[in-house]
Formats: structure tokens, sequence, C-alpha cells
């Protein structure tokens, strides 16, 4: 449960909040594909290539001119499904009012528009694997912590998860 919590946390749920859960979010029959392929020990920090429409449209990749093959830094960089006639395997989300009327024809993008829907009206509840709403007390004068009556408590933490070691190269 705990790892389709986090990648639901990673897809569908921000799709949800940002109003884009019909166009994208999810790997679905009428959805765009866009995939982000992560190497495990990097999964959350950082993607090994990103395919937006089916095209890799962004990957990691080192200086173009080292003579090895471990090259640092490692900055993602654009690829092929980033230019040209491939920007059309995206979309641009705008409000549905601008939509109205064909108010944005005159600039005559190449990129498909899309209407976010629904930002509004989005709870916690309507987040996928992670609905989990407890009534939450602190007490102020012991700053003890309660969800749903039960006392919260966690050891200071020896090692963080997703920190700096990650981003060092």
């Amino acid at each position: 449960f705990r790892v389709k919590r986090y990648i639901a946390k990673y897809t569908i749920n921000p799709a949800l909040t940002h109003g884009i859960a019909h166009e994208v979010g999810s790997i679905e029959v009428g959805k765009l594909a866009d995939l982000v392929v992560w190497k495990p020990a990097f999964f959350g920090v950082k993607p090994s290539l990103i395919v937006k429409g089916g095209m890799i449209a962004a990957a990691a990749m080192g200086d173009p001119n080292a003579s090895i093959p471990t090259p640092q830094p490692v900055h993602y960089r654009p690829m092929f499904g980033a230019f040209g006639g491939a920007l059309d395997t995206a979309l641009t989300f705008v409000s549905q009012a601008s939509l109205a009327g064909g108010r944005l024809d005159h600039l005559k993008l190449a990129r498909p528009l899309s209407a976010v829907r629904g930002v509004r009206s989005v709870v916690k509840a309507d987040m996928v694997h992670n609905n989990w709403l407890p009534t939450l007390e602190v007490d102020p004068e012991t700053y003890e912590v309660r969800a749903d009556g039960q006392l919260l408590t966690c050891d200071p933490a020896a090692e963080l998860p997703l920190a700096q070691r990650y981003f060092l190269f």
C-alpha cells in the first residue's frame, strides 16, 4: 500500500489538485502517455528519463564536451521530443474562461490547449491512496500531538531520505 501511495503522490494526486487529471496523471486510454523513468535508488529525486507523448523530452546528460563516459555535473537537458513538431505532443493548460469564444485563437499556438477543471472543488477525500483525514489535537502545554485520539511519537531521525546526498552531483 505504501508504494501505491507514493506513486499516487507523484502522479494522479498532483493532477487532481491542479485540475488536469482528465488529461494526465495516470496511464489510461485517452490520456497523454507522459512517463518518468527512475532508477530505483533515486525514485522521487532524480529521474533518468522523461517521456512526453511517447517521445523523449528530457534526460540526464553530462557535459557534452567531456571525454569520459560519466562526466559531472549531470543536468537535465531537452532531447528531440522537446523541439520542433514534437511540441504538439504536450498540452498547455489554461482556464476555461480563456478558452471561451476562441479568445486565444489569435496567438496561433503550436501546442493544443486544454482547460483545467474542478480546481476549487478538490478536497482531501478526492486524493487517491491519501485521503485519511484524522482529527488532530495539539496540547499547547506539552506539545503532544494526537490523531484520532492516538498519541503520535517518533524518535529523532538518524538519516533523512531524499536529502542533500542525492544532489551533490
